[in-house]
């Protein structure tokens, strides 16, 4: 009798399923080597996870074949066993492009075409144990990986719950190893002696690493033994309040941190509450009254300014003044600037609105580097000597002291913006983003809404300025630069639109992260592009989108939904 044979516990014929296998593998492989040819693994490599055990580049090689593994596993019309063979065979084809890169930079030297094909790379690439024997550990280490990645792709969520937090725990203790031992080397007794015992002069030790993993592992499971034996008759929980909760957590953390982890924390925090001082102020011009701003960086680079001018002590100064007095003045000068930016741009929308209004922020730029403007504004050289605040006779110098003033400036334009989006101005900008001209007709008053929206955006970012006058002494030029402004846009995006708390929390992704990651170099902005493809892919709404920005991008998929007569899904509420 003729015809293709099935082999028992597989539903589907098992070239189709070794094919898919494989071209996941290639896919897989082609991205490591591109990495690898780039020098992005070689970077990775110097930092080790694990001292003498595993680096960061060889842990994101076998990511990357675990990936393969658990991709090609995810098959529902094969077996458990035949899964688990797939894994390994995908994460073996993952490890052959590298495999076959290795060989060609011991015969060939590739280093006039890509400077990152080097012998350091091929010792990485062989273990430093020669060609051959290396590159047989290299496909089997894929292999490996790949047959890890498909196991865990097939356990109970209570596995996944304890490795995959375990796993996350051991990277980030031993990439910011140098961090956390300086936070703990602060304290005596028994935090010193946990981080000797959790790390050597060189970054995390094994032994660190298997505690830390356990600790976490177990942490992970209680929290889902927890959520388990939660009775079933138990009242629902209000997922809003639930999310409250834990956005109150995290921020009380982030507010106690910098009094702990000392004054490089407190510096990243008061950076990233600068860029919600400003996310803010752009929400309201974009994610409310759907403004499109690109020359926002010329309010911040105002409120700078004008705090120097009023409280620096060299010739430049125009005015003596404390910086508690000179605060208020920075602020009402930027609402003046908004608003004066508002009006050659009253009638116009869309793109051509974002074209206008990056051109008016370089008009700032040009205007603070002229000669012209030089005797006042000191121009390339800029302003110096800026006091630091005080209060009475104690002087807020530190980062610390000043990440709790950004703090509490932070504190009081998210409550003016949260009363702002509630109130009646907030719902005509809301009416004006939507349609201009029905809100026209509907009696709101364009031209008002719109300079109100440029003037109090403004004065957000009005006050971040005068904050980062004080925290660098100086202000230049080269500090205002449009990145500033992107980097704002950015932020709300990733956060989501309309939503404070998504700027937050954007603020802390895209800011504070990256900050973090100050010593990758440039590769730290590939990583940053990485993650902004991705959001956008798998979470156009933004991480903590507002319930309207939520119920507009799904408005489609209700849509399409109705039309096949089944309900759409709800959106959940925050």
């Amino acid at each position: 009798m003729s015809g293709v044979h099935t082999p028992p516990g597989l539903a589907a014929p098992i070239h189709p399923i070794l094919r898919r296998a494989v071209l996941t593998g290639l896919a897989f492989g082609a991205g490591a080597v591109h990495l690898t040819v780039v020098g992005v693994v070689l970077m990775l490599h110097q930092r080790w996870i694990v001292v003498g055990t595993l680096s960061l580049g060889e842990a994101t090689l076998l990511a990357i074949a675990a990936g393969a593994g658990a991709m090609a596993a995810a098959n529902a019309g094969t077996a458990a066993g035949a899964r688990i063979m797939l894994g390994l065979l995908a994460g073996a084809v993952a490890a052959a492009p590298l495999a076959a890169l290795a060989v060609l930079i011991d015969l060939v030297s590739l280093r006039a075409i890509f400077i990152a094909l080097s012998p350091d790379l091929l010792a990485m690439l062989t273990l430093g144990l020669g060609p051959a024997t290396g590159i047989a550990l290299l496909i089997a280490g894929g292999a490996g990986a790949g047959l890890l990645g498909a196991a865990l792709q097939q356990s109970p969520r209570a596995v996944i719950r304890a490795v995959l937090p375990g796993a996350t725990a051991v990277v980030v203790a031993g990439v910011f190893q140098e961090l956390i031992q300086l936070m703990l080397q602060q304290y005596e007794g028994v935090v010193n002696d946990v981080r000797a015992f959790l790390y050597s002069w060189e970054g995390l030790n094994p032994a660190g690493a298997i505690t830390i993993f356990a600790v976490t592992a177990l942490l992970g499971e209680a929290v889902g033994l927890r959520r388990r034996r939660r009775p079933a008759h138990a009242p629902p929980r209000d997922p809003r309040r639930a999310r409250m909760m834990r956005a109150g957590i995290a921020l009380l953390v982030l507010a106690v941190l910098p009094a702990f982890a000392g004054s490089y924390i407190g510096q990243v925090l008061m950076l990233v509450g600068l860029y919600i001082l400003m996310g803010m102020g752009l929400n309201l011009e974009i994610g409310l009254a759907g403004l499109l701003d690109l020359g926002f960086v010329a309010f911040f680079a105002v409120g700078a300014y004008t705090t120097a001018l009023l409280t620096t002590e060299s010739a430049h100064a125009l005015l003596h003044l404390s910086y508690w007095l000179a605060m208020p003045v920075a602020v009402l000068l930027s609402i003046l600037v908004g608003v004066l930016f508002g009006l050659p741009v009253l009638g116009v929308r869309g793109d051509y609105l974002a074209v206008a209004t990056l051109g008016l922020g370089e008009i700032v730029r040009v205007i603070v580097q002229s000669d012209f403007a030089a005797p006042l504004l000191g121009g390339a050289q800029g302003i110096l000597e800026i006091p630091k605040p005080r209060i009475g006779p104690y002087v807020l110098g530190s980062p610390v002291a000043l990440f709790y003033v950004t703090l509490a400036a932070a504190g009081v334009a998210a409550f003016v913006a949260w009363r702002l989006e509630n109130s009646r101005l907030g719902r005509a900008w809301m009416a004006l983003r939507d349609d201009e001209d029905v809100a026209q007709a509907l009696g709101i008053n364009l031209i008002q809404c719109k300079l109100l929206a440029y003037g109090l955006g403004a004065a957000f970012a009005g006050l971040a300025g005068s904050i980062f006058a004080t925290m660098l002494t100086s202000v230049y030029p080269s500090s205002f630069q449009l990145l500033i402004s992107i980097n704002v846009l950015a932020l709300i995006i990733v956060g989501g639109m309309g939503s404070l708390p998504g700027v937050v929390l954007g603020a802390v992704a895209l800011i504070g992260l990256p900050e973090l990651l100050r010593e990758f170099g440039e590769y730290r902005y590939l990583f940053y592009g990485a993650v902004l493809i991705v959001m956008m892919r798998l979470r156009p709404e933004g991480l903590w989108p507002s319930d309207v920005r939520q119920r507009e991008l799904h408005a489609r998929d209700e849509t399409l939904a109705l039309d096949a007569g089944s309900d759409p899904l709800p959106v959940q509420p925050r």
